[in-house]
């Protein structure tokens, strides 16, 4: 019998995977390959909304523990002990600086689910550091940090999943089997939407930072600003020194979606429209946007986002529809709807549990099934349902969309790498200013 560190750095190099779709799921007997008393360890890095799901998900396997939670404000921290006593019936050890996690020998795998702009940079640093890695969507903050966290995966060889569990839905790899079987003919188009109705965020005012925040290291890789009122903990998404703006938050599990099902990668072009029409606040991104990506083989992708807004008539609050020459296909978290030609249903496959869709913290079966993919794939080589350099090409099409939203203009992409063609302006919004001393590096 191997030792239980030397099993797990052996099979994270597995590559034989099982088929898409059997996962295996709580109790998984893992007790007969590592001893009865082995487990994976894990550490969760920011445990206010997201988090919970997360931790929810990782409880119902005996053969995983969370040994560490960490945030960088005392108030979550301190909730969250109370939440974990309550709803897993145990409470991990506590550390304020990631780092020191990382340095930890017994953590073998972490969960990051942090503001945007840390999500590559700790990732890349928690490989550095030997961990394998489940990250939250999106998988970075910019161009640059995508295409470093897919080379830093390659050269450590660690098991890297983000967290678009869509991807581990039994319905949607149902479809996608079942397009690329021609059950729609010729799919030619996917249509992605998010429906909110987010209120204003108001106009900041510069206070004090609280007494429980770490805001140095809140911000950590990002330039250093003042602290405000209306950014911790949840309105940094519509900030663009630490978040993306909605085409990420929301539409990368969409856009993610028809990119898997119509079987493309990098587009040749990206056009994106749109503006903020609602409210005068401090918001910084669109919050009403269009999409268009093309690609060589005439198919393509739209995202329609309404962030504060609904989409009228009603539909529901996200989805993603394919369309092909004999029919088409609507796919949600929950459910599979084919309809013929002339929109008439022809059949509906539902998941067997339900997940949220609109929420902040989206919990669900989506995650219990994300996440067996990712443990089985660090303990027997199992074939990932979302590989960091797969799902970074997701985070890549969101990002080419905020670019050609700055410079108001279709950007020409070269399909091989992703990089902009012939455009300067577009081509600075690659990468990110950095606080000196934090930019990641492999």
């Amino acid at each position: 019998m191997t030792t239980r560190r030397d099993f797990l750095k052996k099979t994270a190099k597995g590559s034989a995977g099982l088929a898409v779709g059997s996962l295996l799921l709580p109790n998984l007997g893992f007790g007969n390959i590592l001893g009865a008393n082995e487990r994976l360890n894990v550490a969760v890095i920011g445990v206010r909304s997201r988090a919970k799901s997360l931790m929810q998900a990782i409880a119902k396997y005996s053969d995983a523990k969370i040994i560490f939670t960490c945030d960088v404000d005392d108030n979550i921290i301190e909730k969250n002990n109370e939440w974990m006593v309550k709803t897993i019936g145990y409470k991990a050890k506590v550390e304020k600086d990631f780092r020191k996690i990382l340095e930890n020998k017994d953590v073998d795998a972490v969960f990051i689910a942090t503001p945007e702009h840390w999500h590559a940079p700790m990732a890349i640093a928690a490989l550095q550091a030997g961990k394998h890695v489940y990250v939250e969507k999106p998988c970075s903050h910019n161009l640059f940090e995508n295409e470093l966290l897919v080379a830093a995966q390659k050269k450590y060889n660690k098991v890297v999943q983000m967290g678009n569990q869509q991807r581990s839905a039994v319905t949607s790899q149902l479809a996608v089997q079942e397009i690329k079987d021609g059950i729609i003919g010729e799919a030619y188009k996917g249509e992605a939407y998010y429906s909110n109705n987010r209120g204003s965020i108001g106009i900041g005012k510069k206070v004090a930072v609280p007494s429980t925040l770490d805001w140095e290291l809140w911000q950590g890789p990002a330039p250093r600003e003042d602290y405000r009122d209306n950014i911790h903990p949840y309105n940094w998404h519509w900030f663009k020194t630490w978040g993306t703006g909605e085409v990420h938050n929301n539409g990368t599990h969409e856009i993610d979606i028809c990119r898997w099902a119509l079987g493309l990668d990098i587009p040749k072009k990206v056009t994106s429209f749109g503006g903020k029409y609602t409210y005068k606040d401090d918001w910084e991104f669109t919050d009403n946007q269009e999409v268009v990506y093309e690609y060589d083989n005439d198919k393509i992708i739209k995202w329609t986002g309404h962030s504060r807004g609904k989409i009228m008539p009603n539909q529901p609050g996200r989805g993603a529809t394919i369309y092909g020459s004999k029919g088409s296909i609507m796919l949600s978290r929950n459910s599979y709807q084919l309809f013929g030609l002339d929109g008439e249903l022809i059949k509906k496959v539902d998941e067997k549990e339900k997940s949220a869709t609109l929420n902040t913290a989206g919990a669900g079966s989506l995650d219990v099934k994300h996440i067996a993919n990712f443990f089985n794939a660090i303990r027997i080589g199992e074939k990932q349902n979302s590989p960091i350099a797969d799902a970074s090409i997701s985070t890549m099409l969101c990002h080419l969309g905020n670019v050609s939203q700055e410079v108001k203009r279709t950007i020409h992409i070269d399909t091989k790498t992703g990089k902009i063609f012939n455009d300067d302006e577009a081509m600075t919004h690659w990468k990110r200013e950095y606080e000196n001393g934090w930019e990641p590096t492999l």
